[in-house]
């Protein structure tokens, strides 16, 4: 709902662009609208059409065109694609700039909801500003509504496929064609997860995919926690985990571990870590929340349970960049490569940010501070071409 503070806000937007238009149907809507009280989007639609909250929505800079049977086409100066911290930090930027972003949120792109990885955890409380915690799925939705409050215009759409080969770009979903003179790419990076019994029931009820994000939560302190990983970001989790855990079990499925030879060593060295080699997880089991694990080693068939009130998949991420099609560069694991201290990617124009080109940090506050620089190096890429 729109109160009516932003109501009247709204209708000096309306009336400002009514004063340069040639017809007068704007100005005849804007009238109309100064007798409205109590302002909500339903009303704002019948007051202006279906049209009209793209209007509101800061996008009268954008052309829109629609052929009968076709895609909707429509230029813009910024296109956003994603909708986590980092693509709607770039959203309000964009939008406090005047490019009149247009912000693809994605219709469950990657399996995942509007809001990127945030959607699938519960309490957030290491984002700045939020002292008594905050709801993952809440930061989503008040960063939505920033971003349409400063002028973006968001799609539940996904992003199909890119032309990137010359400006001004294009951007295809299904039912639009956007052509766009920079894009920020923010589309983030998905965490592998097992499939295995009680995956899914448990999940963010004592499993979660981000032992920085989530350890510090009252459900996991003073028990027993499990990580399943070989690498350096299982030894860290591990390790992290030993503030609040009683025991942390590292599993991993083969003999010997991948990570590195400092944080191996670190993490064999630590009094209150155990390693289970040879191991895999064959159900997880609990009433209201995770409570054991049910453990087979894969030498020797032996299955056991194993009494834990966490389990932390530290088994790697999957970067959103397959639409890409080749025409970024990427890293050998898939994440896009970007200037190091900046945003922009191979191509001039195209930024990228969040965690679809940090493979290393992956918190949400640094995703939004990612987004910001995409923002400003978009919004100067643009004043140097005019």
């Amino acid at each position: 709902m729109v109160v009516c503070w932003a109501g009247r806000h709204l209708v000096q937007r309306v009336a400002a662009a009514a004063s340069g238009a040639s017809s007068g149907v704007l100005a005849a809507k804007a009238h109309q609208m100064r007798h409205i009280t109590g302002t909500t989007a339903p009303k704002l639609a019948d007051a202006f059409g279906t049209g009209g909250l793209d209007i509101l929505s800061g996008v009268s800079p954008v052309s829109q065109n629609k052929v009968p049977g076709t895609q909707t086409v429509s230029n813009t100066n910024v296109v956003i694609i994603g909708s986590g911290p980092a693509g709607h930090t770039a959203a309000i930027y964009a939008g406090r700039a005047q490019l009149a972003p247009i912000l693809f949120e994605g219709n469950l792109a990657n399996g995942v909801a509007a809001g990127g990885q945030l959607t699938t955890t519960t309490d957030v409380e290491n984002f700045p500003g939020f002292p008594n915690g905050i709801l993952g799925s809440e930061i989503c939705d008040r960063l939505r509504q920033q971003s349409i409050n400063s002028g973006a215009t968001v799609h539940t759409e996904t992003v199909t496929r890119l032309e990137l080969n010359e400006r001004p770009f294009k951007i295809h979903t299904q039912t639009r064609l956007v052509n766009a003179e920079t894009v920020i790419i923010a589309t983030g990076a998905v965490a592998r997860r097992l499939d295995h019994p009680g995956a899914t029931e448990f999940w963010q009820r004592g499993i979660s995919a981000c032992a920085v994000c989530d350890g510090a939560a009252p459900i996991f302190r003073g028990v027993p926690l499990a990580v399943i990983g070989g690498g350096d970001t299982a030894m860290e989790e591990a390790l992290f985990l030993t503030r609040y855990g009683s025991k942390v079990y590292v599993l991993h499925r083969r003999d010997e571990l991948r990570a590195s030879k400092v944080m191996r060593e670190r993490a064999l060295r630590h009094p209150k870590i155990d390693f289970l080699f040879n191991t895999e997880v064959v159900s997880a089991h609990g009433s209201k929340t995770l409570e054991s694990l049910t453990i087979r080693n894969n030498k020797t068939d032996d299955v056991t349970e194993l009494a834990v009130g966490g389990l932390f998949y530290a088994i790697g991420h999957d970067p959103a960049t397959a639409f890409l099609e080749g025409q970024l560069d990427l890293t050998n694991d898939g994440y896009i490569v970007t200037t190091p201290g900046r945003t922009s990617t191979s191509v001039r124009g195209v930024f990228a940010a969040g965690d679809v080109q940090d493979h290393e940090w992956r918190q949400a506050v640094t995703a939004a501070g990612s987004g910001c620089m995409a923002a400003l190096e978009a919004e100067r890429f643009l004043a140097s071409k005019l």
